[in-house]
């Protein structure tokens, strides 16, 4: 999930198939493919489509219950955290 300092936040969604889903706390939805590129993870295909149809951001290893600073696909600030389950 990802924390925004408003209190917002989005669910991100990685399956096993290279989907990829988010849920945004104001109900909006969205869907990509997502692929590991070298250090990266990388969303493409992005719909419905955003100011850009592609996005990477660093690899992070964590476990469950750990977070990480980090930056959205417009470069704003956000709190990362690995929940479990769905």
């Amino acid at each position: 999930m990802s924390h925004y300092p408003d209190g917002s936040w989005v669910k991100h969604l990685f399956d096993r198939d290279g989907s990829y889903r988010a849920v945004f706390s104001d109900g909006r939805r969205l869907t990509a493919r997502w692929a590991v590129e070298g250090e990266r993870v990388c969303l493409n295909g992005i719909r419905p489509r955003m100011l850009l149809s592609r996005f990477c951001t660093t690899l992070v290893e964590a476990s469950v219950g750990q977070t990480w600073p980090a930056r959205d696909p417009l470069g704003r600030r956000v709190r990362n955290e690995l929940v479990a389950g769905r």
